[in-house]
């Protein structure tokens, strides 16, 4: 059995940008359009008026200030309220793949090696461009790596999940090196015209390579992982076969990402603070001791009290970093750019935690020490 490092990560980020104030101002004027459209329907009592949006509720309910996308234009267009990204023919690099090998380049040069030393590529990710070829075979290809490639998808456990995936691989002599690349681009499933969701998600790639403790130069020592599932449909997207075979369901708001998000932070808090405990104590971890968590960003109130339940106490900013104020939530990326953007400091023997949890439910644990 093989001991395994995270031995470098990468970061792609879209060059357009959305604000709170830029995202509120195109969705109250859809408000306002879609309210005089069926003023009618709404007098009568046959359909709700909707509500408009605002800043302070957005910061207050989430901690998001911006986000970055691949398309702003239709996004903060009234009339179109959704990102306009032209398709591309099958013979072009796909959009997604594009943004993973722009991550994975990022991480291959921090490494510092050749990727033909890579034998296997996992795109573990939420929103997922296709079915198949998978799109990890495609990033595969683009980077001129031998070996094998898949596509995994845990909602926003995936980054985790792929790195405990990388981890046996390396375990048992499967692999000397992974690529776990997480490109998300979530602005594609999200509603944009439903008040309690249009301000969540962001776009981005992070790429993350774990490679065999006796190859690497530093790193990190991954000391251990774990993963919970659990089912619930509080967190939902059914965006697939089905908006083609079910008749009618075209514009169905459960084709796109759904929540209900009280019971969402009522049910999960609880489990990964539970689960990030148990973990650290089967590993002769104390929490209260770490360093820094990097934790996945959906909600600044979720991490904060997550924080508190670990650590035994307050968190500090540094202890706790928190980088969906400027990102949003970027599902499974979210805990890995946190790790990207707030790792220099640590002196070797520190440790850490990266944690992800989101949809099924499911949540993942890996904790880290500086080599």
């Amino acid at each position: 059995m093989h001991a395994a490092v995270i031995a470098a990560t990468g970061l792609f980020t879209p060059a357009e940008r959305v604000t709170n104030a830029e995202l509120v101002e195109a969705f109250n004027a859809f408000v306002e359009i879609h309210n005089v459209r069926h003023a009618d329907a709404i007098a009568a009592g046959e359909m709700e008026a909707l509500a408009p949006s605002s800043v302070e509720f957005i910061e207050k309910a989430s901690g998001i200030k911006s986000r970055y996308v691949m398309n702003r234009s239709g996004v903060v267009d009234p009339e179109v309220m959704h990102p306009l990204i032209p398709e591309r023919s099958n013979d072009e690099l796909s959009v997604m793949a594009e943004i993973g090998v722009a991550a994975a380049k990022d991480a291959i040069a921090r490494w510092g090696k050749d990727a033909s030393q890579i034998d296997a590529v996992v795109c573990a990710a939420s929103n997922m461009q296709r079915a198949y070829p998978a799109m990890a075979i495609e990033i595969q290809q683009a980077l001129g790596i031998e070996g094998f490639g898949f596509d995994m998808n845990v909602a926003c456990s995936s980054a985790t999940f792929g790195i405990k995936t990388a981890a046996d691989y390396i375990a048992t002599g499967s692999a000397r090196a992974v690529l776990v690349v997480n490109p998300e681009i979530t602005s594609g499933h999200l509603n944009f015209c439903d008040r309690d969701s249009h301000f969540i998600f962001g776009d981005v790639a992070t790429a993350v390579i774990v490679e065999r403790a006796d190859q690497a130069t530093g790193g990190w020592d991954i000391l251990g992982t774990r993963l919970k599932t659990v089912f619930s449909n509080n967190i939902r997207n059914n965006f697939g076969f089905l908006n083609r075979t079910a008749p009618g369901s075209e514009g169905a708001a459960d084709k796109l990402f759904v929540q209900e998000g009280r019971k969402v932070f009522r049910e999960v808090v609880p489990m990964v603070a539970e689960m990030i405990v148990a973990h650290a104590a089967d590993l002769g971890i104390d929490p209260t001791a770490l360093k820094r968590l990097w934790l996945h960003q959906a909600n600044i109130n979720m991490n904060d009290l997550i924080g508190r339940r670990v650590l035994g106490r307050d968190p500090t900013p540094e202890e706790n970093v928190i980088i969906l104020d400027e990102f949003a939530n970027t599902s499974s990326a979210g805990s890995i750019i946190a790790f990207h953007r707030a790792h220099e400091d640590f002196t070797s023997g520190e440790t850490g935690l990266i944690c992800s949890f989101g949809a099924g439910y499911s949540a993942g644990t890996v904790f880290v020490r500086r080599r």
